[in-house]
């Protein structure tokens, strides 16, 4: 079964353009439980433009399903997730500025630097995944760093899909075989919607888990936020 994590940063994103705490982001993640999200997920930046630190520590102990924090592993970013101790966390190679995630870990060159940092999380008992792109090579080397999962980068299969989809998944297809063979557990996030989910959860083997935010809030503009979870879980099905 592969589970739905609603990522929640929009949510911050529309409070924090008039202040205030509306709409509300612990209720709002405590809804797409109730309406049967199996999962919150949440990318606090250095500049708290959407997810703020604070948001982190006030879902923490609210949340019931599985609680998913992303992020670049700065020493602060490090020490708020050891603070909080979430069921995951997926780290990202996200430069500051950045609008939103562009790329995956070169675990080659980042290697040792992964495995340090994954040693602090895994000695408090946190699930680790690291963000990569399609790539076997990167996929061997992450297995490498002592991560338990990895996430995989689902842009370019976005971008692809409405043109060809068979050449659109075939990479992540290899990628997922590969992730299995080296006994990692597989997540994937990125620009999956409506259109193109269900097609990518019925040919990637062992697909653990699904991160999604931007699409799908957007489409709970028009459809209710209750609707669109149930829309994106029928995805995930059959």
């Amino acid at each position: 079964m592969t589970k739905l994590s609603v990522n929640i940063n929009k949510i911050a994103t529309l409070r924090n353009a008039r202040g205030g705490n509306l709409p509300d982001v612990v209720k709002v993640a405590l809804d797409c439980e109730r309406f049967g999200a199996e999962g919150i997920t949440v990318h606090p930046r250095p500049d708290e433009r959407h997810i703020r630190y604070r948001d982190v520590l006030e879902l923490n102990p609210v949340l019931t399903t599985e609680f998913n924090i992303e992020g670049y592993p700065s020493r602060s970013f490090i020490d708020l997730v050891l603070s909080a101790e979430p069921d995951q966390v997926t780290l990202v190679p996200d430069p500051p500025g950045v609008l939103t995630s562009n790329a995956g870990w070169d675990t080659v060159k980042n290697k040792e630097f992964l495995k340090k940092v994954i040693g602090e999380f895994k000695s408090h008992r946190i699930r680790t995944s690291v963000f990569i792109d399609p790539d076997e090579k990167m996929i061997r080397n992450a297995a490498d760093t002592g991560t338990d999962r990895v996430e995989l980068y689902t842009e370019s299969y976005a971008k692809n899909f409405p043109e060809d989809r068979e050449r659109a998944i075939g990479v992540f297809i290899a990628a997922a075989v590969v992730a299995g063979k080296a006994g990692l557990g597989l997540n994937a996030g990125h620009d999956l919607n409506l259109d193109n989910l269900h097609y990518f959860y019925k040919n990637i083997p062992g697909l653990l888990e699904v991160s999604i935010g931007h699409a799908l809030i957007c489409d709970a503009l028009y459809f209710g936020l209750e609707n669109t979870i149930q829309l994106y879980l029928r995805q995930l099905k059959g």
